[in-house]
C-alpha cells in the first residue's frame, strides 16, 4: 500500500532559524501573503458579526475561562475522576508523559489489530507528538480525512494555522496537487476537475470515502473531556469526524491532559465561545460525544490516550498557566498583524500566531534559538487577548516570557544594553552626565537618521533609533526660567 507524502520538515520544525529570518523568507512569498490576507480578514469580519450578536459576551468569556481555571487548579482531581468515569464506561485509559511513550501507545494497539493503516480526525495534539511519522516507521500509513489536513498532506506540506491549515494555498493549488496526487494514494481526482470549491470538496469525499469503509482503526484527539460524564467531545465542520469516530472496530483517542472540563454544565459556555471564535459560526455543523464503548453502536475498543508531553511544566508557573486555558479556536491568528503577513511556518510549531509564541517556548524550553525568538514575534498590539474566548492574556506572557530569555542570555546585547541603562537611570547625577553627552552627540549628528546600532541589530534592523535631542529638559527649564536644579548645578561644574 501507498504510504502518504512526507513533509518537507518535521511538525515540530526542529532546527528552524530564529522568527525574524523564518519572517523574513515568507514576507518574500507574495502569493501566500495574498492568501493570508484574504482569508484571515474574511474570517475576522465574521466572527465580529456573530458576537456583536451575544450581549453576554463578555459575561461567557468570563465562564469560560473560570470553567478552564478551575480544571487547571485541581487538575490532577479531575483527570483521575475522567479515569475513572471513561473505565466505567469501557474505554481503556493510558498515561503518556511525553510524545515517545505517546507515540509507543498508538503504534503498540494498531499493531496489535494486525492494521497497516488508520484514519485521522485533525488534532494538533497528534500533530504535536509526530504520531504519523511514528506510525510511519512502523509502517503503518496514517490518512488524514479533514479536508484541509488532507491538502497539507497531499503537498508533503506542513500546517500554517490552527483551524484552517491549508490556509496558505489558493484554490488554483489545491486542484494541481489534487489531480497530480490524489491517485498515488487512492481514488484519482476526476480528469475534469475545477478549481470551484464545490468540486474539490467533491473530489476529496469521494477519495476518503473509500478509506473510511476500509479502515478499521481511527485516530482523534478531543476539544473537550468531561471528567463527571466521562464524555470526550469533537467539533467539526466537515463530517469527516463523524465518519472516524463511528465507523472504525478500534477507537484511539490522544487527549491533552489540559483538555478536561469538570462537569458537563461547563461545556455550554465552551460550545458558543468556540465556534463563533473559530470559523465565525454560531454553531459548529457537527458535534460528536462519546463516553466509552455501547454495544451495537460505534467503535467497540476506545482507547484514551492522557497525553502530559511538558504540560505539567506550564500548569507550575502560576502565571503562564493560562495558556493551558486555550480551546484552539485560533481567533488570535486571524486579528494578529504579525501572523497575516508571516503565515505560520515562521512559528516553528503547529501552534503558530500569538498563542504558539507563548505556548511553544513554555512546552519545548527556550534553549533552541526558535523557541528564544518566538516571545518577540509580536507587535504587543492587544488584539490577541481582545479575540480570546477564554481570555488568555497572551501580551502579558510574551512580556514575561521576554525577560525570561533575556535573564537566560539569549538576547546577550540587549540584556546588557538593560542592565547599562538601569544602572544610568539609578542615579541623577549618572543620567545627568549621559543626557549632557547624548545633546553633544545631538548637535554634532543633526538630523541625520540613525539606522544602525552596532549590537542591537534585534532593535534597529526594523525601526531607525530616533535622533538624540540638542537640548535636554534641565538645560530648557534653565534657559527658560533661568532656574537651576541640583543636578544641574553639578553638571554645569
Amino acid at each position: 500500500m501507498s504510504t502518504p507524502p512526507v513533509q518537507e520538515t518535521s511538525p515540530t520544525f526542529v532546527g528552524m532559524p530564529a522568527f525574524p529570518k523564518a519572517a523574513h523568507e515568507a514576507l518574500a512569498n507574495t502569493q501566500q501573503r495574498a492568501n493570508l490576507h484574504n482569508a484571515t480578514h474574511t474570517i475576522r469580519a465574521k466572527r465580529a458579526s456573530v458576537v456583536a450578536e451575544v450581549p453576554e459576551w463578555e459575561a461567557l468569556r468570563v465562564a469560560g475561562a473560570d470553567a478552564k481555571d478551575e480544571a487547571l487548579h485541581h487538575l490532577g482531581d479531575y483527570l483521575e475522576q475522567l479515569e475513572e468515569s471513561l473505565t466505567a464506561n469501557g474505554a481503556v485509559v493510558h498515561w503518556a508523559r511525553d510524545a515517545d511513550e505517546a507515540n509507543r501507545i498508538v503504534v503498540d494497539i494498531a499493531r496489535s489489530k494486525e492494521v497497516d493503516e488508520v484514519v485521522k480526525v485533525k488534532s494538533m495534539a497528534t500533530q504535536e507528538i509526530e504520531l504519523n511519522e511514528a506510525l510511519e516507521e512502523a509502517g503503518i500509513s496514517a490518512w488524514e480525512t479533514d479536508l484541509a489536513e488532507l491538502i497539507v498532506q497531499l503537498f508533503g506540506d506542513r500546517p500554517s494555522h490552527i483551524l484552517v491549515p491549508a490556509i496558505h494555498r489558493n484554490r488554483t493549488e489545491i486542484r494541481d496537487v489534487f489531480l497530480r496526487q490524489m491517485g498515488e494514494f487512492g481514488r484519482p481526482a476526476p480528469a475534469d476537475l475545477t478549481d470551484d470549491p464545490a468540486r474539490l470538496a467533491e473530489a476529496a469525499r469521494l477519495h476518503l470515502r473509500e478509506k473510511f469503509l476500509r479502515a478499521r482503526v481511527a485516530v482523534s484527539g478531543a476539544n473537550f473531556a468531561i471528567a463527571d460524564t466521562g464524555t470526550l467531545v469533537v467539533v467539526e465542520s466537515e463530517g469527516n469526524g463523524r465518519m472516524c469516530l463511528t465507523l472504525p472496530e478500534t477507537l484511539i483517542s490522544v487527549v491533552g491532559i489540559e483538555k478536561v472540563l469538570p462537569t458537563w454544565d461547563d461545556l455550554a459556555p465552551m460550545l458558543q465561545l468556540l465556534p463563533r471564535s473559530s470559523t465565525g459560526e454560531r454553531m459548529n455543523p457537527y458535534t460528536t460525544m462519546w463516553s466509552g464503548v455501547h454495544e451495537g453502536d460505534g467503535p467497540q475498543e476506545v482507547h484514551v490516550i492522557l497525553l502530559d508531553n511538558g504540560r505539567s511544566h506550564v500548569l507550575a508557573d502560576a502565571l503562564g498557566r493560562q495558556a493551558l486555558r486555550c480551546i484552539r479556536c485560533s481567533a488570535c491568528l486571524n486579528v494578529c498583524p504579525v501572523y497575516e503577513r508571516t503565515g505560520g511556518h515562521a512559528y516553528g510549531s503547529v501552534y503558530p500566531g500569538p498563542i504558539g509564541a507563548v505556548l511553544n517556548p513554555q512546552l519545548r524550553g527556550t534553549a533552541s534559538e526558535i523557541d528564544q525568538s518566538l516571545p518577540y514575534a509580536s507587535s504587543l498590539c492587544g488584539a490577541c487577548f481582545d479575540a480570546c474566548p477564554v481570555r488568555i492574556n497572551i501580551p502579558e506572557l510574551l512580556v514575561e516570557l521576554r525577560g525570561t530569555v533575556a535573564e537566560q542570555g539569549g538576547h546577550r546585547a540587549e540584556s546588557a544594553a538593560m542592565k547599562a541603562a538601569a544602572w544610568v537611570l539609578s542615579d541623577p547625577r549618572r543620567l545627568a552626565v549621559a543626557q549632557k553627552g547624548a545633546t553633544t552627540a545631538g548637535r554634532l549628528l543633526g538630523k541625520r537618521t540613525i539606522t544602525k546600532v552596532p549590537g542591537l541589530g534585534a532593535w534597529t534592523d526594523a525601526r531607525n533609533v530616533p535622533s538624540p535631542p540638542t537640548e535636554t529638559f534641565r538645560q530648557w527649564w534653565a534657559r527658560e526660567r533661568g532656574e537651576t536644579s541640583g543636578t544641574q548645578e553639578e553638571e554645569q561644574r
